[in-house]
Protein backbone atom coordinates (compact mmCIF):
# COMPACT_ATOMS: atom_id res chain seq x y z
CA UNK A 1 0.00 0.00 0.00
CA UNK A 2 2.58 2.84 1.20
CA UNK A 3 5.32 2.77 -1.10
CA UNK A 4 7.81 5.10 0.11
CA UNK A 5 9.89 5.38 3.19
CA UNK A 6 9.87 8.77 4.03
CA UNK A 7 7.42 9.92 7.03
CA UNK A 8 5.76 12.59 4.90
CA UNK A 9 4.47 10.36 2.21
CA UNK A 10 3.27 8.03 4.73
CA UNK A 11 1.09 10.56 6.81
CA UNK A 12 -0.06 12.10 3.25
CA UNK A 13 -1.12 8.45 2.46
CA UNK A 14 -3.03 7.76 5.94
CA UNK A 15 -4.63 11.20 5.07
CA UNK A 16 -5.87 11.08 1.65
CA UNK A 17 -6.55 7.36 1.21
CA UNK A 18 -10.04 6.00 -0.05
CA UNK A 19 -12.33 4.63 2.75
CA UNK A 20 -12.00 1.19 1.75
CA UNK A 21 -8.03 1.85 2.42
CA UNK A 22 -8.80 3.87 5.81
CA UNK A 23 -10.87 0.68 6.86
CA UNK A 24 -7.74 -1.33 7.12
CA UNK A 25 -6.17 1.38 9.79
CA UNK A 26 -8.93 0.38 12.32
CA UNK A 27 -8.16 -2.59 12.98
CA UNK A 28 -6.64 -3.62 16.95
CA UNK A 29 -5.20 -6.44 19.00
CA UNK A 30 -7.29 -9.17 20.67
CA UNK A 31 -6.80 -9.99 23.98
CA UNK A 32 -4.57 -13.96 23.89
CA UNK A 33 -7.75 -15.65 26.03
CA UNK A 34 -10.59 -14.21 23.64
CA UNK A 35 -8.00 -15.46 20.92
CA UNK A 36 -7.68 -18.75 22.67
CA UNK A 37 -11.32 -19.31 23.37
CA UNK A 38 -12.36 -18.57 19.81
CA UNK A 39 -9.51 -19.94 17.89
CA UNK A 40 -8.55 -17.33 16.15
CA UNK A 41 -5.45 -16.87 14.44
CA UNK A 42 -5.14 -13.46 13.49
CA UNK A 43 -3.86 -11.06 16.03
CA UNK A 44 -6.30 -7.84 15.55
CA UNK A 45 -9.33 -7.61 14.00
CA UNK A 46 -11.60 -4.59 12.83
CA UNK A 47 -13.09 -2.90 15.55
CA UNK A 48 -16.97 -2.90 15.29
CA UNK A 49 -19.47 -1.41 17.19
CA UNK A 50 -20.60 -3.43 20.31
CA UNK A 51 -17.03 -4.89 20.61
CA UNK A 52 -15.87 -4.59 24.68
CA UNK A 53 -12.45 -2.87 24.61
CA UNK A 54 -9.42 -1.73 26.93
CA UNK A 55 -8.00 1.85 26.81
CA UNK A 56 -4.00 0.91 26.58
CA UNK A 57 -2.25 4.28 26.34
CA UNK A 58 -3.41 8.06 27.21
CA UNK A 59 -5.43 9.46 30.33
CA UNK A 60 -8.21 7.32 29.65
CA UNK A 61 -5.66 4.27 30.61
CA UNK A 62 -7.40 1.64 31.77
CA UNK A 63 -11.03 2.02 31.09
CA UNK A 64 -12.87 -0.69 29.74
CA UNK A 65 -16.19 -0.35 27.73
CA UNK A 66 -18.71 -1.06 24.42
CA UNK A 67 -17.61 0.63 21.48
CA UNK A 68 -20.75 3.05 20.81
CA UNK A 69 -19.54 4.43 17.26
CA UNK A 70 -16.14 3.78 14.95
CA UNK A 71 -15.29 7.05 12.68
CA UNK A 72 -13.06 5.13 10.27
CA UNK A 73 -12.53 9.18 8.69
CA UNK A 74 -10.41 10.19 11.70
CA UNK A 75 -9.54 6.70 12.92
CA UNK A 76 -11.36 7.36 16.47
CA UNK A 77 -13.73 5.77 18.42
CA UNK A 78 -16.21 6.51 21.56
CA UNK A 79 -16.68 4.22 24.11
CA UNK A 80 -20.48 4.35 26.60
CA UNK A 81 -18.25 4.61 29.71
CA UNK A 82 -16.31 7.51 28.58
CA UNK A 83 -18.32 10.79 28.86
CA UNK A 84 -18.05 14.08 29.54
CA UNK A 85 -20.05 16.89 30.51
CA UNK A 86 -20.35 20.59 27.98
CA UNK A 87 -21.26 23.75 29.72
CA UNK A 88 -25.10 23.62 29.69
CA UNK A 89 -24.66 19.81 31.40
CA UNK A 90 -25.37 17.89 28.55
CA UNK A 91 -23.18 14.48 27.85
CA UNK A 92 -21.18 14.12 25.11
CA UNK A 93 -18.65 11.39 24.24
CA UNK A 94 -14.44 11.09 23.99
CA UNK A 95 -13.42 9.82 20.95
CA UNK A 96 -9.92 7.70 21.56
CA UNK A 97 -7.45 6.51 18.75
CA UNK A 98 -8.04 3.57 17.49
CA UNK A 99 -4.57 2.56 17.84
CA UNK A 100 -5.25 2.54 21.96
CA UNK A 101 -7.02 -0.11 22.37
CA UNK A 102 -7.16 -3.55 22.17
CA UNK A 103 -10.58 -5.90 22.32
CA UNK A 104 -11.46 -7.56 25.20
CA UNK A 105 -14.83 -8.92 24.15
CA UNK A 106 -16.13 -9.34 20.59
CA UNK A 107 -19.58 -8.71 19.34
CA UNK A 108 -20.16 -12.06 17.14
CA UNK A 109 -24.17 -10.81 16.04
CA UNK A 110 -23.11 -10.07 12.89
CA UNK A 111 -23.29 -13.50 10.57
CA UNK A 112 -20.59 -12.11 8.23
CA UNK A 113 -18.03 -10.69 10.62
CA UNK A 114 -18.50 -14.03 12.26
CA UNK A 115 -18.38 -16.48 9.06
CA UNK A 116 -14.97 -14.25 8.28
CA UNK A 117 -13.57 -15.39 11.85
CA UNK A 118 -14.83 -18.78 11.76
CA UNK A 119 -16.46 -18.49 15.08
CA UNK A 120 -20.54 -19.79 15.59
CA UNK A 121 -23.07 -16.64 15.71
CA UNK A 122 -24.19 -15.94 18.88
CA UNK A 123 -27.67 -14.38 18.95
CA UNK A 124 -28.64 -11.53 21.04
CA UNK A 125 -31.90 -11.53 23.41
CA UNK A 126 -34.64 -9.15 21.99
CA UNK A 127 -36.75 -7.58 24.80
CA UNK A 128 -40.20 -8.70 25.20
CA UNK A 129 -41.63 -5.72 26.15
CA UNK A 130 -41.48 -3.52 23.07
CA UNK A 131 -43.09 -6.79 21.05
CA UNK A 132 -46.10 -6.22 23.92
CA UNK A 133 -46.08 -2.86 23.56
CA UNK A 134 -46.38 -3.08 19.57
CA UNK A 135 -49.68 -5.39 19.91
CA UNK A 136 -51.71 -3.10 22.66
CA UNK A 137 -50.91 -0.13 20.43
CA UNK A 138 -52.11 -2.31 17.12
CA UNK A 139 -55.28 -3.24 19.09
CA UNK A 140 -55.94 0.43 20.30
CA UNK A 141 -55.96 0.85 16.62
CA UNK A 142 -58.15 -1.45 15.83
CA UNK A 143 -60.98 -0.39 18.45
CA UNK A 144 -60.27 3.43 17.88
CA UNK A 145 -61.37 2.06 13.57
CA UNK A 146 -64.34 -0.36 14.47
CA UNK A 147 -65.43 3.07 16.93
CA UNK A 148 -65.70 5.47 14.27
CA UNK A 149 -67.15 2.89 11.93
CA UNK A 150 -70.11 2.22 14.24
CA UNK A 151 -70.54 6.04 14.63
CA UNK A 152 -70.42 6.82 10.84
CA UNK A 153 -72.89 4.14 10.27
Amino acid sequence: MIQSGKARKQRLFRYTAPMHAKQHFAHAHIDKALRTKLNIKKRAIQISKGDTVKVMAGGKRGTTGKVTRVNLRTGRLYLDSLMKKNARGKEFGVSISVNNVYITDLNLSDKVRAAKLKVAVVPQQKAAAPKAEKTEKIEEKKQVVEATAQVKE
